[in-house]
C-alpha cells in the first residue's frame, strides 16, 4: 500500500519502507485513529465505497465492488468505534451480523476504554426488522435499535424481547439523525461509524452530522441505475470537507475527508 497524501498528524512516520510492503493493522488502526475527543464530544464518520462511475452498489451490494484491502480498512475502522451505526435496509440486504471481538485489537480497545466489540445500532422508523436473527439474539454486545417516539409499540416490545435496546431519537415515526448521534455519545458510544446504506448517510449529511467520510473509490465502472453512497434531501449549500489521506493499492484508492 502506497501513502499518497499525509494521512493525519497521528500517522507513524517514514512512509518510504511501506511503499512496497502490505500495512499491518496497527500501522491502519495508527493511520485511522478517531481525533481527541473532549469529554462531552463525539465523532461521526463514515465508511463507503463507490466505482468511478459513483455506483455504491452492485445488483444491490457494495461486496461485488469492494476488495481485499477495502475489507481490511473496514475491518479496522469498525474495530475503532465504539458503535457502528447502519439504517434497516442494510441489515436486511446485506444481511448483518453482530460484530466480533477481535485479537489483533484487544489490547487497543481495553486501552481506549472500550468493550470487545462495537455495538450495531439499527435505524429504523418501521421497526421492520427479524428479531429473530443472531443480530438481535446472540451479539456480543446488546445491539441497538434506534426509532423514533410512535414507532409500533408491537414491534418495540418485540425488539426488547429479542434483547435489543430500545433508543428514541425522534418525536415521531422517523429519526432525526443528530439526535440519534446525541443520543448515542450519551450513553457512551463516542466513536461511531456508519456504512450507510445511501439513504441514511444521506440523512447524516443533510442534519450536517458527519464529521468525516472515509470513502473507498473503486476502478471499477458499473453504470446502471445504482445509487450513490448518499442519497435523499439535498443540502442548500454543498458540504465542503477537507482531504486527511489518500493511500493507494491495487488500484483502489482509500480516502478520508474531515469536516473543516
Amino acid at each position: 500500500m502506497r501513502r499518497l497524501f499525509p494521512v493525519t498528524d497521528q500517522t507513524p512516520a517514514s512512509p518510504r519502507d511501506r511503499a512496497d510492503r502490505e500495512w499491518s493493522l496497527d500501522e491502519l488502526a495508527d493511520a485511522y485513529a478517531y481525533p481527541s475527543l473532549g469529554p462531552d464530544g463525539h465523532w461521526l464518520r463514515a465508511n463507503m465505497v463507490s466505482t468511478l462511475d459513483g455506483a455504491a452498489q452492485h445488483d444491490g451490494r457494495s461486496q461485488p465492488i469492494s476488495g481485499e484491502t477495502d475489507m481490511k480498512i473496514f475491518g479496522t475502522l469498525r474495530a475503532l468505534a465504539d458503535v457502528v451505526v447502519v439504517g434497516a435496509e442494510t441489515v436486511r440486504r446485506e444481511g448483518y451480523r453482530p460484530a466480533r471481538a477481535r485479537e489483533a485489537f484487544a489490547a487497543r480497545r481495553e486501552a481506549a476504554g472500550q468493550g470487545p466489540a462495537p455495538a450495531i445500532a439499527v435505524v429504523t422508523a418501521r421497526m421492520d426488522l427479524d428479531f429473530s436473527l443472531p443480530l438481535f439474539t446472540s451479539p456480543l454486545v446488546p445491539t441497538l435499535v434506534v426509532t423514533g417516539a410512535t414507532a409500533p409499540a408491537d414491534r418495540v416490545a418485540e425488539a426488547v424481547k429479542a434483547g435489543a435496546e430500545v433508543v428514541v431519537a425522534g418525536d415521531g415515526a422517523a429519526v432525526d439523525p443528530a439526535r440519534a448521534v446525541r443520543e448515542l455519545a450519551g450513553r457512551g458510544l463516542r466513536r461511531q461509524l456508519t456504512e450507510g446504506g445511501p439513504r441514511l448517510l444521506g440523512q447524516f449529511v443533510a442534519a450536517d452530522a458527519l464529521d468525516e467520510l472515509c470513502l473507498t473509490i473503486s476502478p471499477m465502472l458499473a453504470a446502471g441505475d445504482a445509487q450513490r453512497i448518499a442519497g435523499g434531501p439535498s443540502v442548500t449549500v454543498p458540504h465542503r470537507l477537507a482531504p486527511a489521506s489518500v493511500l493507494e493499492e491495487a488500484g483502489f484508492l482509500f480516502t478520508s475527508y474531515r469536516r473543516i
